[in-house]
């Protein structure tokens, strides 16, 4: 076992006696745009496509909950429809005083776990921007944890985006992923 699968499985330990993980509800929605909106790296989107992401999107995405059930992170996810072996993760957020705990690589580890073994799914794609130093450690772990390729290439270049301000979006393909 490596020192990353190591603090993995010590993270997981704790969140499983803390928290639950769960597939998200409509009513998640707008706790999930929350802790998007707070999270001050991620694009947010309208609160109103949390909801339906929550409704149409729920057997690829997961949320993270406290004790009482409420939020405090989660990871959207689509399969994608020219690639359907291809799990394409849209968001991951961790509510600020979560942080640090391991949740972002257990969502993503219980989702992907979940996910190739009922839709087939081999590869994870997802799109990093070249400042995200989390994102790109926690996919970067992720890779190495599962044994799979990482290529990167960018996907849409900055002057794409119309406000004409955002960075490049990095794609990240890793795979080949065994159920």
């Amino acid at each position: 076992m490596t020192a990353a699968q190591a603090d993995l499985a010590g993270a997981r330990s704790e969140f499983s006696r803390l928290r639950t993980i769960d597939t998200p509800r409509v009513e998640d929605g707008a706790a999930i745009w929350r802790i998007a909106r707070d999270s001050e790296v991620l694009d947010l989107n309208s609160s109103y496509s949390y909801l339906l992401w929550c409704r149409d999107f729920a057997a690829t995405s997961l949320v993270a909950r406290d004790d009482g059930g409420a939020p405090v992170a989660f990871v959207t996810g689509y399969v994608r429809p020219e690639r359907p072996e291809t799990l394409v993760v849209w968001q991951v957020a961790v509510d600020r005083g979560q942080r640090g705990k391991g949740l972002a690589g257990a969502l993503l580890d219980e989702l992907t776990a979940r996910v190739t073994g009922e839709l087939g799914i081999t590869a994870v794609e997802t799109t990093v921007t070249p400042d995200n130093t989390a994102s790109d450690r926690l996919f970067t772990a992720y890779a190495a944890r599962h044994g799979a390729t990482l290529e990167r290439e960018v996907l849409f270049d900055g002057e794409l985006f119309p406000d004409g301000v955002h960075q490049p979006e990095v794609l990240y393909r890793i795979g080949p992923l065994s159920p």
